[in-house]
């Protein structure tokens, strides 16, 4: 097991560039399956979560060699085999095998996908769209087992704006005969990186970013050359850790648009931040106005950011508040706030902190990978030297999180016990 040491109070100055989403590559990933011949995709971030994807396309047989920030995959040598529990339960992503390897090869035996357990994600909507495309779909044991003599173009309607069920739903689509059109579509900005790779294959899908998504199947792709985008949720980690403990933080490779959410509350809270063209400048003020956020679907506030976030309330004057309406369990880094003297009460899907408060040094416990990237930011914050247990949560979400920190100034280890 690794933990995290971190010293804190040292005020961080320099520049963090931003890396690949990792939201889109472990989409883009599974999705290579679909294309014919070679696909390289870069701006891949270096975590476990894409090492793992990277790794269940080589069971099934594809070749895949990475270099520096690119992966190339040769998917022609692929056999669709069981994707076992080894391979599905180390992340909830691993479920875009079952769009990919269905709209390619018809068939899917996959056991049930894990992830961080921050609240009920039923699939059932990406089972909805599979069976509308044509798809019988069998849970047996633990395992899904999906079946199509042939996909055929539907109208999809989704009761949420799931963004992993619309991408799962493109994917299952795009060599589907006729039109699809998915109706409620998530309009997050990964759904727009993961239709851009498919049309640079030769897929035919227009709509992105909108509620309404049309895919025009095709009867084959082939291999390109894709850029993921720039990770929007680690943009917005570090330029919260910028607002708490920032000297003159400058939060390089961003696209601004994509956490605008964010850095209008900031703004709002008064905080010191200039905004350019590919970055931004954030520094810390020594106490905030008081405010309030709910978690929507973006472009709302995202729910990846909700906790790093609640630990800057700890700086504002007064009552803030925040509602939290994507997961229901997305609260469990509360009480382990409340050790470095968070004030807070949390009823249903409220919370309500008071401040300011100084925080102080504890030993914590990361119970997903958002609540580890809030216990980071607490601990750079605090007084004194705090260890963070179970932080493989937040090296599965954080390229060279560990070095991007200290290269600004944070008194940072991480130790293998």
């Amino acid at each position: 097991m690794k933990i995290m040491k971190i010293e804190g109070n040292h005020p961080l100055s320099g520049t963090i560039k931003i890396s690949g989403a990792k939201n889109s590559s472990v989409a883009l990933i599974p999705a290579s399956i679909l294309a014919d011949t070679d696909v390289t995709i870069c701006n891949v971030p270096e975590i476990t979560d894409t090492d793992v994807l990277c790794e269940t396309l080589e069971y099934l047989g594809a070749d895949v060699r990475r270099a520096s920030e690119s992966v190339v995959i040769t998917p022609s040598t692929i056999q669709n085999k069981f994707i076992p529990s080894e391979y599905s339960k180390k992340l909830r992503a691993s479920y875009y095998f079952m769009g990919a390897l269905l709209g390619k090869f018809k068939h899917v035996e996959i056991s049930i996908p894990g992830g961080c357990s921050i609240g009920a994600r039923p699939i059932n909507l990406h089972l909805k769209g599979f069976e509308s495309l044509g798809a019988t779909i069998k849970n047996v044991d633990d395992t899904y087992i999906l079946d199509a003599k042939e996909l055929k173009g539907a109208n999809i309607y989704l009761d949420i704006a799931s963004v992993g069920a619309t991408i799962n739903i493109m994917l299952a689509a795009v060599l589907a005969k006729g039109k699809t059109v998915i109706d409620n579509a998530a309009k997050e900005p990964e759904i727009v990186n993961v239709a851009t790779f498919l049309n640079n294959m030769g897929a035919k899908i227009t709509g992105a970013g909108t509620s309404e998504i049309v895919i025009v199947g095709v009867e084959k792709l082939n291999g390109c050359f894709h850029e993921v985008i720039p990770d929007r949720i680690e943009a917005g980690t570090y330029t919260i850790i910028g607002a708490l403990i920032g000297e003159k933080l400058k939060i390089y490779n961003i696209i601004p648009e994509h956490i605008e959410a964010l850095t209008s509350k900031l703004r709002e809270m008064g905080a010191d931040i200039e905004i350019f063209e590919d970055y931004l400048v954030v520094r810390k003020r020594n106490s905030y106005n008081n405010t309030n956020i709910k978690t929507l679907v973006y472009p709302g506030f995202p729910t990846d950011l909700q906790q790093p976030f609640s630990v800057l309330l700890s700086k504002c004057n007064g009552i803030s508040t925040v509602e939290e309406t994507i997961f229901e369990n997305r609260f469990m880094h509360l009480s382990e706030l409340e050790k470095m003297g968070m004030k807070v009460v949390k009823v249903g899907t409220k919370a309500t902190f008071t401040g300011p408060v100084k925080l102080k040094s504890a030993t914590v416990t990361a119970t997903d990978l958002r609540a580890g990237a809030a216990l980071v930011a607490a601990a750079l914050t605090a007084e004194g030297t705090t260890t963070i247990n179970n932080v493989e949560h937040i090296l599965r979400g954080y390229e060279g999180i560990i070095d991007k920190l200290r290269d600004v100034g944070a008194k940072i280890e991480l130790e293998e016990i």
